[in-house]
């Protein structure tokens, strides 16, 4: 079973206890067994397994409802609550100065978390450095200052060195100027003398203000003993759960790597070098659940929009006024937060809805529209009403598209300028709206 086959396995046993007619001691079991089926699937320790659908099912039975809450839920409420516990607690890195020492076997994808740690910390306006101190895998050196030079990251490491305490000593001289160093060290086959040697002296000249274990979550429930045997060597004190898109082992992992009382700090989400999250266990379980993560998703728009240019666009709207060149900004800073797919994720209720086929459909479309708008002059994005006829044809051409297709673009024009003109004129909304901007240090038009 892939992680996404696990959610929606979940996302059916909470909507069967919500749509049942009536929620008696038969349903309460049936969506219970679905669970522990969903969790066994994803390679979820039994007894673990076990002792989650116990406490499920004494909590759901014998637990009354709080004021002003049904029993549906809350049953719902129990299973996401129980479903957090059992991966333990988060851990945020905070936006400081500190030195972070990764480590971990061949193979994990400590490398590529380097790099992903490092763009993460440069987005939120911290000056990164990176130590190349893996000294006996071959390439080493050219994989990581490749992925840094993507980044614009600077790399110290030196190839014919064969002691990594040295490279890590000069390491940390360049970068005693920088807010966050992220040393990258040997991995090996298992946990050998030789690996648990170097890594305690590297980390002895480090001093790292976390040592942060790279775990792939496809090993599945052997993440614990890892994680264990990592902690007994090195003190680990944060972990990195990688590759856990569309592993069938994810469920275990994570599991596993909570039982050790271990902290997870990110999870790699895909290949791409913005793939990294924060874990955080109820964010992780709501969108398991179909339940969405909003917050999530306006810190990847912060990310994406140019604050100045959402700024004069929020103006414009709020007062009526919208034209084509603020749709493209929109697909844009779209474009900017990732694929649709992890978009749709993030919003309520969404995990599931939309086929493949439909998503690609979203994603060609909104493709389409950006190349018409690219062939169109400045008169035109500016007042799209003078689009009509010749020029249709002429954009038509001029983008590779049909008149059709540019058509569509003008009623889809038209059918957002006319909600936000309805927005705007809708005082209370708008009050709503402005007092959210506000909130956001968005300077809005009275």
């Amino acid at each position: 079973m892939s992680f996404e086959k696990f959610g929606a396995s979940l996302r059916n046993a909470m909507k069967k206890v919500l749509s049942a007619s009536h929620l008696d001691k038969d349903v309460i079991r049936e969506v219970i067994r679905d669970i522990q089926r969903a969790l066994l699937r994803a390679d979820v320790n039994v007894q673990l397994t076990l002792e989650l659908s116990k406490t499920l099912e004494e909590r759901s039975l014998e637990e009354k409802p709080p004021a002003g809450m049904s029993a549906k839920e809350h049953v719902a409420r129990i299973i996401y609550e129980e479903l957090v516990n059992i991966l333990g607690e988060g851990k945020e890195l905070k936006l400081q100065k500190q030195r972070l020492l990764l480590v971990g076997l061949y193979g994990q994808g400590k490398t590529t978390t380097a790099g992903k740690m490092a763009r993460y910390f440069q987005k939120r306006g911290l000056k990164v450095g990176i130590i190349a101190a893996d000294v006996h895998r071959p390439a080493a050196y050219e994989q990581i200052s490749q992925i840094a030079e993507s980044i614009n990251v600077p790399v110290h490491g030196d190839p014919s060195e064969k002691k990594a305490e040295r490279i890590v000593k000069e390491g940390m001289k360049r970068f005693e100027d920088s807010d966050v160093v992220i040393v990258d060290t040997s991995g090996r086959h298992s946990l050998e003398k030789d690996l648990i040697k170097e890594i305690k002296s590297v980390s002895k000249v480090a001093d790292p203000t976390d040592t942060v274990l790279v775990l792939d979550a496809t090993m599945g429930q052997q993440a614990g003993p890892q994680a264990r045997a990592f902690h007994d060597a090195v003190g680990v004190t944060s972990v990195v759960l990688a590759k856990l898109d569309g592993s069938a082992k994810g469920g275990g992992a994570l599991s596993a790597i909570s039982e050790t009382g271990a902290s997870i700090v990110f999870i790699g989400t895909g290949e791409k070098i913005d793939d990294l999250e924060k874990f955080d266990p109820q964010r992780f379980i709501s969108r398991l659940l179909g339940m969405g993560d909003l917050k999530l998703l306006l810190e990847r728009a912060q990310e994406a929009m140019d604050e100045e240019k959402a700024k004069e666009t929020v103006k414009r709207m709020m007062g009526g006024r919208f034209t084509l060149k603020d749709m493209y900004s929109q697909m844009e800073m779209l474009s900017g937060m990732g694929p649709l797919r992890k978009l749709m994720s993030l919003l309520p209720g969404m995990p599931g809805k939309l086929s493949d086929d439909d998503l690609e459909t979203a994603q060609t479309r909104l493709r389409k529209f950006r190349f018409i708008m690219d062939s169109m002059t400045d008169d035109e994005m500016t007042t799209p009403k003078i689009v009509k006829g010749s020029r249709i044809a002429r954009i038509a051409r001029g983008s590779g598209t049909s008149p059709k297709d540019v058509r569509e673009l003008l009623k889809q024009y038209n059918m957002s300028r006319k909600a936000i003109k309805g927005l705007a004129g809708n005082r209370k909304m708008r009050k709503q709206l402005m007092k959210q901007m506000q909130a956001a240090d968005f300077d809005m038009p009275s």
